[in-house]
């Protein structure tokens, strides 16, 4: 299975150029104007409403809405050629509005004036390669791209820079005064939430709606930190989003949820990204994400359309979509035969990938007419979902950090997702692997802990494996003095504490002595 020989793109260094040192050709469109017509298209009736209000569902009938651009095809007055040299040189271009998710401005959100757009440093996040010691364990070669380097520790920062960006344009213009910012979050949400509201002052205050016990202690101090009023409710995250939902419907707030479609406009920038980051060239790739609220998926194969539409990239890649089989709605969705499919939730149990414990995807209507489409464009056999176990997920997590890849939990429901799909044969010798590391594992130290101690039976039915676990080891001294309790030790009990401990550590390592 082969890996790309040359030209993976990274974040870009401190390395601005002027724009006068910028090709002639490409100087004029460094730092767009607003354009576009961008404008909110419902789903379930089809109705178009204007983008300068904050729309969640359709003021008609209640059904999602999606942000379309009616203008798109003004990208094709360009060649892809074109389209690839000036993102390439906005990476250079020492303007910070373009310098994160709006380096791809036309195909973002192209209505958003350059002045009101927030930028913390997301975006551009890298693409590692699996050490080959890895990629032998997994049975192919694989890159992960590392979304926990995002300024909150994960992905879900490119939506909020797009959706507060908005509401920022939208306050500014509108002189709507303070706004309420409200989510439903796992966790990473609201920390992302929280981070771009604070950011914006007094201006946007944001609450954050969590589910009581579901939430690491790590990403419950991110919100608190930012300053959000943080409301734990009992139950999931499924009942904390109809609190948020209900609120939206009822009092002028902003809807930070996926819900929201600046925030999965905000996340299609993750296609765009890793197309760049192969130089474009994403016909021999596969892209495996969890599915979650079905809001990072969905703008994946968003912007995937869009960039191969307008021939900025060489072909599609194949999607592997991951479900937790204990929240799998969309999984058993697909299991069912073309034109016979029906959609239910599911009732969800406790996942280590809290982000997978959602049994009733807010993005699922847009995920459902995206993966059409995109089948239709790339063909039958380009977009699949699998289902992993909670076992499956602990061991892909703690293999990939075992082996130099730090990744979350959701990353190792892709690494699962990853094995099993080539168990499957979904993906052939031919294809290379991009698995989504969505958030950073230090949000996640709580479960590696509980699986190295066996405390995830019960819940999560996750056994410990011997040889993965890892715990502190105490060494017995013997009668040597130790600097226990901060005793002081005189330069001789040093020098027998020093020795002790050295000689015992060497022991338990099968050190060989120096000759």
């Amino acid at each position: 299975m082969g890996r790309p020989s040359t030209g993976l793109r990274q974040k870009p260094k401190n390395n601005p150029m002027l724009a006068v040192d910028f090709p002639e050709d490409l100087k004029p469109f460094l730092a767009p104007a607003p354009g576009g017509d961008m404008g909110y298209d419902c789903l379930a009736c089809g109705a178009r409403h204007a983008p300068d209000q904050l729309l969640y569902t359709c003021p008609a009938c209640g059904g999602l809405l999606m942000l379309t651009d009616r203008k798109i095809g003004r990208l094709r007055d360009k060649p892809g050629s074109f389209w690839r040299r000036l993102f390439d040189h906005r990476l250079m271009l020492n303007l910070q509005a373009v310098r994160g998710v709006f380096t791809f401005h036309e195909f973002l959100a192209p209505n958003v004036p350059l002045a009101d757009i927030v930028y913390l440093g997301e975006g551009h996040t890298p693409v590692v390669a699996a050490p080959p010691v890895l990629a032998k364990t997994v049975g192919a070669p694989f890159f992960v791209k590392m979304e926990g380097q995002n300024p909150s520790a994960s992905f879900k920062d490119r939506g909020m820079a797009a959706a507060l960006s908005m509401l920022n344009h939208l306050v500014r213009v509108k002189n709507m005064g303070q706004v309420i910012a409200v989510c439903a979050s796992t966790g990473d949400t609201s920390a992302a939430a929280a981070l771009y509201a604070s950011s914006l002052g007094s201006a946007v205050k944001s609450a954050v709606l969590l589910p009581q016990g579901r939430v690491t202690p790590q990403q419950l101090s991110q919100p608190l930190g930012a300053g959000a009023a943080v409301f734990e409710l009992p139950g999931v995250f499924d009942d904390s989003m109809k609190v948020v939902e209900r609120l939206s419907e009822r009092y002028q707030v902003a809807l930070l949820n996926s819900k929201n479609p600046w925030r999965v406009l905000g996340q299609e920038s993750y296609a765009y990204e890793v197309a760049q980051q192969f130089d474009y060239s994403l016909r021999d790739k596969v892209l495996v994400v969890p599915v979650g609220n079905a809001g990072n998926v969905t703008a994946i194969l968003s912007g995937l359309l869009k960039f191969h539409r307008a021939s900025v990239t060489d072909g599609l890649p194949k999607i592997v979509a991951v479900q937790s089989t204990r929240a799998n709605p969309v999984f058993l969705y697909y299991r069912q035969p073309e034109g016979r499919r029906s959609y239910s939730p599911v009732e969800v149990r406790p996942s280590v990938a809290q982000a997978a414990m959602i049994g009733d995807p807010v993005s699922f209507p847009r995920l459902a007419a995206l993966s059409a489409a995109y089948e239709q464009e790339a063909g039958p056999s380009s977009f699949f979902v699998v289902e992993v176990d909670e076992t499956s997920i602990m061991e892909g997590m703690l293999l990939a950090n075992r082996h130099g890849l730090t990744v979350c939990t959701q990353g190792g429901e892709c690494m699962a997702g990853l094995k099993a799909a080539l168990r499957e044969g979904l993906i052939t010798p031919s294809e290379t692997p991009v698995l989504d590391s969505t958030a950073h594992a230090l949000k996640f130290v709580d479960f590696q802990n509980a699986y190295f101690e066996g405390r995830l039976k019960n819940e999560y039915g996750v056994l410990t494996r011997p040889e993965l676990a890892n715990q502190p080891r105490s060494l017995d001294l013997g009668p040597a003095p130790t600097p226990a309790g901060g005793r002081s030790l005189s330069p001789e009990e040093r020098e027998l504490f020093v020795s002790a401990a050295a000689e015992r550590i060497a022991k338990a390592l099968g050190l060989a002595g120096k000759e």
